[in-house]
């Protein structure tokens, strides 16, 4: 849960990183562009159970890496907190989160004997009688 909130934080600077240093339009563009999709993907994988969308922030970590030469940027200090901050977010995407339940299981789930719904059916039942 802390590679995430660490990488809710580095969404919120890639926003306001451009204000701060005035980078170029397109830098700041990027930027305003790829902060709040990287907050959001990690403000969704704070829950267990999409524990996994922490991933969907690694290709966006890539592009932090490489944009500063396929748009071209102008700024040494754009290039050197993008590539950090693309740097730093794939590395906490690749933290994997404490799973403490098990979630889904698809149909096949049904028919297992030891299933979480037949488990907490017995369970409703034996606090009913």
């Amino acid at each position: 849960m802390w590679a995430q909130v660490i990488n809710i934080l580095l969404g919120l600077w890639l926003m306001a990183a451009p204000g701060v240093f005035s980078f170029s339009k397109i830098t700041a563009n990027n930027d305003h562009i790829l902060g709040p999709v990287m907050a959001t993907f990690a403000i969704t994988a704070l829950w267990e159970c999409t524990h996994s969308m922490r991933k969907w922030n690694i290709p966006l970590g890539a592009w932090l890496l490489v944009a500063p030469w396929i748009l071209g940027y102008e700024n040494n200090i754009a290039i050197i907190n993008d590539m950090a901050v693309g740097l730093l977010v794939i590395g906490f995407s690749l933290v994997k989160g404490k799973t403490e339940h098990q979630f889904g299981g698809g149909w096949s789930a049904l028919w297992h004997s030891d299933s979480l719904h037949v488990r907490e059916a017995r369970q409703d039942n034996t606090t009913m009688d």
